[in-house]
């Protein structure tokens, strides 16, 4: 690889690589035959609204191994105990890294989050193919990410039309205008703006409130990455956001739902 080549562009690369592995060992036509064999759908997008509205902190709790940048954040690491601990402790839904190679997720990790919890969960994973979400309802998920910054337009829509066709909801995920002017092009209630550059890794909460001023008021703001103590929390309700994705802050501490009711303190 050039030195020139990002994180992002690495774990793109690579994540082709799998889904064309992946593709060969069953095809999306019998993935679209186990489509008949899945429960409903336990509702994102509605889960969050519903707290918003209430004027309360709607948290997307992640649980996730590792990251790139951080390296392992948890040894004990139980997918299932943890989808417990958010749930009692007031998660509106779960986010669940199922990233192998970058992150040390797993599918399995997924599966074992939602049948542990009533929780909506969404597979935090790099989507590049249609494949991956047709994948992501037979595994059980309620909502995929899409990240604006890893497609192209036509990619983009391709995918986003495709989880809808299959009863997914979609958090589409931008960095900058740019990126926010093409996921606004697509009619999608819930725009994740991450706070932490996935080419760089740097993080910084501006972004977000750079942002808000660009949201209209029919979509649903989640501000992800960064968000580390009661200060933050506080900066984003002054300004009117109460949707948030948040892992890594809780999965370093013994018990990550004790850990997020110590950030938001309005969760019951």
């Amino acid at each position: 690889m050039s030195c020139s080549t990002t994180i992002l562009d690495q774990i793109i690369a690579r994540k082709r690589q799998e889904v064309s592995n992946r593709k060969a060992r069953r095809s999306i036509q019998d993935l679209e035959s186990m489509l008949v064999d899945q429960d409903a759908t336990r509702g994102f997008t509605e889960r969050l609204i519903k707290k918003v509205m209430t004027q309360k902190s709607a948290v997307v709790a992640e649980i996730k191994r590792a990251s790139p940048s951080k390296g392992l954040l948890r040894a004990d690491f139980q997918p299932a105990l943890h989808a417990q601990q958010y749930e009692r402790a007031g998660a509106s839904c779960l986010s669940v890294l199922t990233d192998q190679d970058f992150f040390q997720g797993s599918d399995d990790d997924l599966q074992s989050a939602r049948r542990a919890c009533s929780l909506p969960v969404i597979r935090k994973d790099f989507m590049v193919d249609p494949y991956q979400i047709v994948e992501s309802r037979v595994l059980g998920a309620d909502c995929v990410l899409l990240i604006v910054a890893a497609l192209d337009d036509t990619d983009f829509r391709r995918l986003h039309d495709t989880a809808l066709s299959v009863g997914l909801d979609v958090l589409i995920e931008v960095h900058d205008e740019r990126e926010l002017e093409r996921a606004l092009a697509l009619d999608n209630q819930l725009i994740g703006i991450n706070n932490r550059n996935l080419h760089t890794f740097e993080t910084r909460l501006e972004v977000t409130l750079d942002l808000l001023q660009h949201i209209p008021d029919d979509r649903l703001l989640i501000t992800e990455s960064g968000i580390l103590q009661a200060e933050d929390v506080d900066l984003m309700h002054a300004h009117g956001i109460y949707g948030f994705l948040v892992g890594e802050a809780f999965m370093r501490q013994p018990d990550p739902g004790v850990a997020m009711s110590g950030l938001f303190q309005d969760l019951q």
